[in-house]
This record gives C-alpha cells, structure tokens and sequence, in this order.
C-alpha cells in the first residue's frame, strides 16, 4: 500500500510540472485554455481524492488530466516534457512496543515525504534505553510495524551499531519523532562518516499528547489493580 500511495503522489507531482510547463509554451486561444483550465480542474480533483486515501479515483482524475494535455500536443498546440518522478527514501525508527495513536501518526507524516522504511529497535536496546524488556519481542514489532498501512518495509536494528541498518537503507531523508534523543548536526556528522552525505535530517514537532507505550503499561496496571481490588 505505502508503494502505491507514493506512484499516486508521483504521478500527481509529475502531472502537475507538465500542466506548469504547458501553460508558459501553449499558444494562446480560448478554446486551448479551457481545455488547459479542464486539465488543471481534474489535477485539483486528483489531490483531493489522494487527501482522501481514495488513490483509485484520484489515479483515475490524473489521468483525464494527463489525457487533456496529451491532446493539445499531438495537435501540436503546447509542449512539455513528462518527467519520472523521484521517489525519495524516507527512514524513521523506533521501538513500537505497544504501536498507539502517536506512533501512527509519527509514521503518516515520515510517509509524506517518500517511500517509508522503518527500523524497529532490538530488544537488548529496549532494556538498555528504558531499563525495562518490551511487552512485545522485536519479532511480533516486526510484524506489526511491517503491516501498517504507511510502511514500506520494516527492519530489525542492531543492537551494536544504530547506523548500520541506515547503511543498508541509504535514505534520502531520516525523520526523527519529537522525543527521540538525537542531535540532528550531530547525526549528519555521523551520516557523514559513514559514506551517506547529504542526507536530509527532519523532526517532526507535534504533541504527545501523553501517549507512550510506558504511559500505556502504566495505566494497564493501574486498571489491573483496580480490578484486582474489587
């Protein structure tokens, strides 16, 4: 599904260069800007069905569009270049124990920006971090983590060495969550050392809203104790 929803994207960005292009080489008459203006109707009809998730008819939308401007050119009435869309690779990474509304969105908005890879961390690294082991081992996150709808594909991190999995990705973008304690300078230097230049390096700012796998361990227990009370 993550693939899908990035062709749809691409299509739609690629669609949208070529009416920009079209529209500054197309000669002027009003039959040739309305057909242009119907182009740019069903473009706009397109975002909207992908705002949606409804990415079926917003391909369908595109391509009506797409259609409209392939007409002015074989009638040689505009120009313009169609160009492959660049797909970038997005990475994010996490422990997802106890996947919650915080992480799902986390994951959406990495998923914006390309095709999402996510590292799901080790479960020696849990302990280590939180001084706790996960609720879930780092298989059953795995599997989960793998069957959200914006993913990609998930990979399991290394315990000894948190870049080697970014090595193996070679993302474009690395999306950091609000709370992850990284210094973004001092990740790019890393990146950097390790071959992987260039590498965009974003964080995201949003609220927790106090969502947390270990704020959720600790409301289950305090139900748990509840209800052993009574």
């Amino acid at each position: 599904m993550a693939d899908q929803v990035v062709r749809v994207r691409g299509y739609v960005e690629s669609l949208s260069k070529a009416l920009e292009e079209a529209r500054s080489k197309t000669r002027q008459s009003r039959e040739v800007q309305e057909v242009l203006k119907l182009s740019e109707l069903y473009l706009e009809d397109a975002k909207y069905y992908l705002s949606l998730g409804d990415y079926v008819t917003a391909v369908a939308c595109v391509a009506y569009a797409e259609g409209l401007l392939d007409s002015l050119r074989i009638l040689g009435l505009t120009e313009f270049t169609w160009r492959k869309p660049e797909v970038r690779k997005v990475l994010a990474a996490g422990s997802f124990d106890l996947v919650h509304p915080g992480h799902i969105y986390f994951l959406s908005e990495a998923q914006r920006l390309g095709l999402l890879y996510v590292v799901v961390a080790r479960d020696t690294s849990i302990q280590q971090i939180k001084g706790r082991p996960p609720v879930l081992n780092e298989v059953d996150r795995l599997t989960l983590v793998s069957s959200l709808k914006p993913v990609y594909r998930a990979l399991l991190g290394d315990s000894h060495d948190f870049l080697r999995p970014v090595v193996e990705v070679k993302p474009d973008v690395i999306v950091l969550g609000p709370d992850q304690p990284f210094d973004e300078e001092e990740l790019r230097r890393k990146l950097e050392s390790r071959g992987l230049p260039g590498v965009e390096v974003i964080r995201l700012r949003y609220r927790l809203n106090n969502y947390s796998s270990t704020n959720i361990i600790k409301r289950v227990a305090e139900i748990a104790g509840k209800l052993n009370k009574t």
